[in-house]
């Protein structure tokens, strides 16, 4: 069998289109055969720790008062119990999966630069487009650093002009990598189409750019100890100013035709017949269907009896079981509000928000692997940072963010009488569990507010604990695992692991 070089993957135009759909397909797969064989990073497991949403969705939402889960893999309930160590095999996979499509990254730009391309004899119209990919893998790239940013603080670092086959990467340091994103993503942001069109779905926009941005200024102070509310209004702003809308149905944001959301900035697409995998959507609306729930009813074969809500998230509604407030989608029938045991299934209650079904009710076409997309970023998460930053001293107006935050309210209770008339840094902070719980943010906002560690707000089992505890500070990252810093000497471990 002959070796696949980068010659031979890069010869044509063909090549580099496919090399793309490869760096993207990366956030959605775990290798090349469906949902397992021929794995991207041997030593993980595709069912369990190989898949990035999956991995990170645990990393954020296990660790919180969102969620728990009723499985007993080793160090999976680490993360609710917050004692986890260098050697989870999930963090692992959730480091090496983002690792994994920075190196596609960094090969598709040495790749694609000019001098490449006319080497290849690569010109005019399919020289321009291979060009015009490169902004967008630039992106990816960025989405992945601030991941491990957020997540493992300062993991290594490396771009496509560090030589392959060079000295092992080094780390920069977490406020390093921080400007790093920052330069990358505004250099690219003019560079990148600047609304979603038809063809466009589920690719890097302007629009994705600007968000990343004004999540990124909004955990400035975390991330650098300096705050950078302006930069978090001015960016949410952009956002919400290029066009995009509310979708009038809340549901719809996490069920098979979300794809035809007006409010969804950038996706992880899932499809149940070109895109198998037992992460992604998949994960998220079998686990979360057990007990007496019908798995049929959610458009799927069967439930996996996994993950739950705890009761702190659901006191954020009012009348939880039926709740004027629409984003509240609680199944109580059989699960008991109290969790006496994390691994029952009853005890919590469910959260089927995502389904494979459409908003009309239509089942996916596949009932074991799930068609609903992942919303990275929508427009909701930009009206909720500009009135945060703006309360934490940034120039927005006032009066704009409190039409945001009501804008979300009178979506969800399908008129005003969920409007609010002040707005506080604590009402935020519950309006984002509210509006984006399960969907990746939760352990970065209890950080901001200084409320994941800390005592000031406990929840079950936080600290594995029944009724709560706080744990060491340290615990605001993750750790580096223990098999890179093994293997890469110029690594040093977070403090406290």
């Amino acid at each position: 069998m002959n070796d696949v070089t980068s010659e031979i993957v890069y010869r044509t135009p063909l090549g580099y289109q496919q090399s793309l759909a490869k760096v993207y397909g990366s956030f959605a797969l775990t290798g090349n055969a469906g949902p397992t064989g021929q794995p991207d990073v041997v030593g993980l497991d595709e069912g369990g720790n190989a898949d990035y949403l999956r991995t990170f969705w645990k990393a954020q939402e296990l660790t919180t008062d969102e969620a728990v889960i009723a499985w007993g893999d080793a160090g999976l309930q680490d993360f609710h119990q917050m004692n986890w160590t260098p050697d989870n095999s999930f963090l692992r996979g959730l480091y090496f999966r983002s690792l994994y499509q920075i190196t596609l990254v960094n090969e598709f730009l040495r790749e694609s630069t000019d001098a490449k391309l006319a080497s290849r004899g690569i010109s005019g119209a399919d020289a321009d487009r291979i060009k015009a990919y490169r902004p967008e893998v630039r992106f990816l790239r960025a989405y992945q650093y601030w991941s491990l940013m957020d997540v493992f603080g300062n993991p290594p670092f490396v771009t496509e002009n560090d030589p392959i086959g060079g000295p092992l990467p080094k780390q920069i340091g977490r406020a390093a990598l921080f400007t790093y994103i920052e330069t990358e993503l505004k250099a690219i942001e003019p560079e990148l189409i600047a609304t979603r069109a038809a063809n466009y779905y589920g690719r890097a926009t302007r629009g994705a750019a600007q968000a990343l941005l004004a999540r990124l200024y909004l955990n400035a102070q975390v991330y650098t100890g300096t705050q950078k509310n302006n930069e978090a209004v001015e960016y949410s702003k952009r956002v919400i100013d290029a066009g995009y809308t509310l979708d009038p149905n809340y549901r719809k944001l996490t069920l098979n035709d979300n794809n035809t959301s007006p409010e969804l900035i950038f996706t992880i697409n899932y499809d149940g017949q070109r895109s198998q995998v037992f992460g992604g959507t998949t994960f998220l609306t079998h686990a979360a269907i057990g007990g007496s729930m019908q798995a049929s009813d959610y458009g799927v074969d069967f439930g996996w009896g996994g993950i739950r809500t705890t009761k702190a998230l659901v006191n954020l509604f009012p009348n939880p079981t039926s709740s004027p407030d629409r984003r509240a989608n609680f199944y109580t029938n059989g699960q008991n509000l109290e969790i006496a045991s994390l691994t029952t299934f009853t005890d919590g209650y469910a959260l089927p928000k995502f389904q494979n079904k459409t908003s009309a009710g239509v089942a996916g076409t596949n009932l074991t692997f799930v068609d609903a997309d992942f919303p990275l970023f929508r427009l909701a998460e930009m009206y909720l940072i500009y009135a945060e930053a703006t309360l934490r001293g940034g120039n927005g107006v006032a009066g704009t963010a409190l039409t945001y935050i009501n804008n979300l309210r009178t979506r969800a209770y399908g008129n005003a009488t969920g409007a609010v008339t002040a707005l506080s840094l604590d009402l935020i902070l519950d309006e984002r569990a509210r509006e984006l719980h399960w969907e990746g943010h939760r352990r970065t906002d209890l950080i901001r507010y200084n409320r994941f560690t800390e005592a000031t707000y406990l929840w079950p089992w936080k600290g594995g604990i029944r009724d709560g505890r706080s744990v060491e500070n340290f615990r605001k990252v993750f750790p580096i695992p223990a098999a890179d810093v093994t293997a890469n000497p110029n690594l040093v471990q977070n403090p406290g692991y």
